[in-house]
């Protein structure tokens, strides 16, 4: 049986302001109408699957949840990593993890925000792969190129490996190559020897484990321990944090790859994308006559070979060529599209002064919905909050603020001081410093209200939880 192992811990930062720490774009709908973690997910209908492991950071756990529960593939299959330690230690839990079952699956071993059109092809491949894993081999799936890629890293080909009745399956890896300067990458383009390294894998969890120990033993003995140490928290598999951080990061091509014997390369030709960059976003989205990829509320004139996006709001732009435009709530990127990988310079800056725009956008997703900081000033604060039917906010007091909630859709039951109200639409409540309350949606429609927050300090870690159904309590 084929095990989907999904890795969603990146922080897609070169796609700032859209993707950020908090909100990274594996969770954004980028490409269609579902996130790209979603469409990961969904790409594996065709093919006789177990449920998915998913791999996340411990912080975005919410968020991955809830992306599984849309798709119904959420049963205790998210993977907590108590800090990311690259791919050879994540990938390392999944097969031990995996193991604990009882069975050897086949990892098929994916990235959470990798584009893939051609669903055939990429069905057809994984069929190819599956024969070659179960003979003990561990296969890499390489994208055919079609330029002279130097972003990527390279696989070159050996030997054809051929099914019993002859069909092509793929070949032995006969060398991986870093990023090359151009004229190589043309070089390796013209020799038709190399594909691009995708990141993809599968094999049996056991006979990867069997090569980590072979060549990263230490890595396997720290995972061993945090997989020994894992507990279940509702949806979440967590593993021991204490010897997990101790645990050695390092990428499974440098640590297991590019030393086994047992490394074969299945080419894939799907109209694969890894959309690390707005380049290649603009690349992917379907385009009108000028060569515009535009996403929301935007009118272009005289423009042409632009990605224009608007998330808020509406966005004009007049004669440009060759731009990434893209307009968030609180900020707005305006960069040459040749240039546009240079946006990790504006997270440093960021980072540097002390701001929050890189970590968080305006609006903030919680277990129980989300919120949107409308207005603030130095002693006050408007928010537009939302919460899921059948959601509950923690039970929680504050120190340095008051608040006022009014009703604008839905059902609120709130819970003051030990008194409990229901409010409906125009209704409002006021909460003074120190009291005990707690926010609760027993609905069946989205409730949604304005908070007005008043004091001297309004930061989120003024929060003291007594109780929580998801297990944030202090």
């Amino acid at each position: 049986m084929i095990l989907p192992v999904i890795l969603a811990g990146g922080k897609g930062t070169r796609l700032w302001p859209m993707s950020r720490e908090l909100m990274p774009k594996q969770f954004l709908p980028l490409v269609g109408t579902t996130t790209m973690l979603q469409e990961t997910i969904n790409r594996l209908k065709p093919i006789t699957t177990e449920l998915p492991l998913v791999i996340c950071n411990v912080e975005h756990r919410f968020l991955a949840a809830e992306n599984l529960r849309a798709v119904g593939k959420l049963n205790k299959n998210l993977l907590l990593e108590p800090i990311g330690k690259n791919t050879a230690p994540a990938i390392a839990i999944a097969a031990l993890t995996a193991l604990k079952s009882g069975s050897d699956p086949l990892l098929l071993v994916l990235a959470a925000d990798h584009v893939i059109t051609k669903l055939e092809e990429f069905v057809d491949a994984v069929s190819n792969a599956q024969i070659l894993a179960t003979q003990g081999k561990l296969v890499t799936f390489g994208i055919v190129p079609d330029a002279p890629e130097t972003g990527y890293g390279y696989i070159r080909r050996g030997e054809v490996i051929n099914s019993l009745d002859g069909k092509q399956l793929g070949f032995n890896v006969k060398e991986f190559a870093e990023k090359p300067e151009l004229s190589i990458a043309e070089s390796y383009l013209t020799s038709g020897e190399y594909v691009w390294n995708s990141g993809m894998f599968m094999f049996k969890a056991s006979i990867f484990l069997a090569e980590l120990k072979k060549f990263n033993p230490t890595i396997l003995q720290y995972c061993e321990q945090a997989v020994m140490g894992s507990t279940i928290d509702l949806d979440f598999i967590r593993v021991d944090p204490v010897p997990f951080e101790k645990c050695p990061s390092d990428s499974i091509d440098y640590t297991v790859m590019e030393k086994t014997d047992c490394a074969v390369v299945v080419p894939l030709d799907a109209g694969w994308n890894d959309v690390g960059t707005w380049s290649s976003l603009w690349q992917v989205l379907p385009k009108n006559e000028l060569s515009n990829a535009v996403k929301g509320d935007v009118i272009a004139v005289d423009s042409k070979n632009s990605l224009l996006i608007s998330e808020h709001g509406l966005l004009t732009c007049v004669g440009v060529n060759n731009l990434v435009v893209v307009q968030t709530k609180d900020a707005v990127l305006v960069a040459d599209k040749n240039n546009a990988q240079n946006v990790k310079k504006i997270i440093q800056q960021l980072n540097d002064s002390g701001r929050t725009e890189q970590t968080n956008h305006r609006e903030v997703y919680r277990p129980w919905g989300k919120y949107d900081s409308i207005d603030a000033g130095s002693r006050y604060q408007v928010k537009r909050i939302t919460v899921n039917p059948n959601d509950k906010l923690s039970i929680q007091m504050h120190h340095h603020r008051a608040e006022h909630w009014i009703v604008v859709s839905g059902t609120a039951k709130v819970t003051l001081d030990g008194e409990i109200r229901l409010l409906t639409e125009n209704q409002s409540i006021y909460i003074p410093l120190g009291s005990v309350h707690s926010l609760e949606n027993p609905g069946k429609i989205a409730l949604e209200l304005i908070e007005v927050q008043s004091g001297p300090y309004l930061g989120e870690d003024d929060i003291v939880r007594f109780s929580d159904i998801y297990g944030r309590t202090n």
